[in-house]
């Protein structure tokens, strides 16, 4: 297994749709998912798509960690292992948007504030063939639907509609540390 270089904003991988892939059994589809775990652990990431590493595959790999999960019924953690998922589809479960707070591997340092659906069905198969099939919400659809989107060469950004809402992680930091400390228009601390 290997940490793989991963490509960052800018990079046209990026913005290309990727493949479907052919055999999702394939002893090389394997490997790569084997090593895309490795680099997701090695970045303590949520989640990692294949043309994030290079490689214009319709695959990715994500985790969702207890602690990540939101208090909605259909927000459920992933186990204690990552997910891989080949030739994925997302589809709709529902019509409400929710707009979180978002990073991504390939644009590091920053987050920005991006809409999504708040339910989706997702269905792929694994690297051993089986079929995957499931509905979810919250983090969990989150993180699908931003991997789902680098497949299709969408980054968050595209996705934002108030850039007041995008920024480096440590001035963003700053400014909600300061909101929290600052008076109260027109009257004192207090």
């Amino acid at each position: 297994m290997a940490i793989l270089k991963i490509a960052r904003m800018g990079n046209p991988i990026l913005l290309q749709t990727a493949e479907p892939v052919p055999d999702p059994t394939a002893p090389e589809i394997r490997r790569l998912v084997a090593d895309m775990v490795e680099t997701l652990l090695d970045a303590d990431a949520a989640g990692l798509a294949a043309p994030q590493v290079h490689v214009p595959l319709r695959l990715f790999v994500f985790r969702v960690r207890p602690e990540r999960v939101t208090a909605l019924a259909e927000d459920t953690p992933t186990g204690p292992g990552v997910v891989a998922l080949i030739n994925p589809v997302v589809e709709p479960a529902g019509e409400r948007i929710v707009v979180e707070w978002e990073g991504c591997l390939s644009i590091p340092g920053l987050r920005g504030a991006v809409p999504r659906l708040e339910r989706i069905r997702y269905r792929g198969v694994t690297p051993s063939g089986e079929p995957v099939d499931a509905t979810v919400s919250g983090f969990h659809a989150r993180v699908v639907q931003h991997e789902m989107d680098h497949l299709d060469g969408i980054l968050y950004p595209m996705r934002m509609e108030d850039f007041a809402l995008f920024g480096f992680i440590e001035e963003l930091t700053r400014a909600a540390a300061a909101s929290v400390h600052a008076p109260r228009e027109g009257g004192r601390d207090g």
